[in-house]
């Protein structure tokens, strides 16, 4: 999924200023808005972030010639090809992030999670080593995960079956991941011998990802609301970072479980580092600060 919660952060230009020719937000149509992006994506929007949803939903209205938002939620409810869905996602989600964010985290995957994990599961006569990124974004993270799997196991990673699936909701999100072009800035934090190593520079502020990284990378479309997940085999790794920070209690305990029964034993799941899980409402083992651990 993307960063969803950049949908609630505080912007001078979302929530500062609304223009006089903006179509104005009724009670009656945030409400609907407000329960739809609940149900459906898990957020909880509260009254503070009404002048923020009218103003991200202002080009939708403008291009389409909506007159009101009721207009807008209407057409959404009667278009069976989900793509109203898919561009309301867009329209709302702000993916702004960068490679190696919150290093802690990888950090912690090579010097712990992995010299625990690779000898547990080639004990078992296997070279299958299941990881995914849960709310890929822009793909910055899951190639972080991918150079850094392909730079531990070295010459033998041709030997694994250790790529990574990576999901989104947006579908925005994902082509951008899947194009693999970043700007310089959100380079900053990449070692040398990694840009030399699965980065080409195309410009004086971009880089494009090589093609032996992508190949790593499953890129694919889904939505963490989903009531069951369709995968066939648990994960020894999952990132699920920057998205349940803005939850209710409920719908966040129902996803932690779900990625839960999909963590095999002794796998890890990292959330970020402004999240947390009570320790009382969930069965993952605390590790440290955003790291938990499914016990055997």
């Amino acid at each position: 999924m993307a960063d969803l919660s950049d949908l609630l952060q505080r912007s001078k230009n979302d929530e500062g200023f609304v223009s006089r020719n903006f179509i104005q937000i009724s009670d009656e149509e945030f409400e609907l808005f407000r329960k739809f992006i609940y149900r459906n994506f898990g957020i909880n929007l509260t009254d503070a972030k009404r002048a923020l949803l009218m103003n991200r939903l202002q080009k939708i209205l403008k291009k389409k010639g909506f007159r009101s938002f009721k207009e807008y939620y209407e057409s959404i409810q009667n278009d069976k090809s989900l793509s109203e869905l898919s561009e309301l996602i867009d329209a709302v989600s702000t993916n702004h992030t960068f490679f190696f964010r919150e290093s802690t985290h990888f950090d912690y995957l090579v010097n712990t999670s992995l010299p625990e994990l690779i000898p547990r599961i080639t004990a078992q006569g296997q070279k299958d080593l299941r990881v995914w990124c849960a709310a890929a974004s822009t793909g910055e993270e899951p190639y972080v995960i991918a150079m850094l799997l392909m730079e531990y196991l070295g010459k033998d990673y041709r030997n694994w079956s250790a790529g990574l699936l990576a999901t989104d909701i947006s579908h925005d999100a994902l082509n951008t991941a899947m194009h693999g072009i970043y700007s310089e800035d959100r380079m900053s934090q990449v070692p040398k011998k990694y840009k030399h190593s699965y980065f080409d520079k195309i410009g004086p502020d971009q880089y494009q990802v090589k093609e032996h990284l992508k190949q790593e990378v499953l890129y694919r479309r889904f939505n963490l609301m989903n009531e069951t997940f369709p995968f066939k085999k648990p994960f020894h790794v999952i990132f699920c970072r920057n998205v349940m920070i803005y939850f209710d209690q409920v719908t966040r305990a129902g996803l932690v479980q779900r990625l839960y029964d999909f963590t095999a034993p002794g796998g890890y799941l990292f959330i970020g580092n402004a999240e947390t899980l009570g320790r009382n409402e969930t069965k993952y083992t605390y590790i440290a600060p955003s790291i938990y651990k499914r016990s055997d």
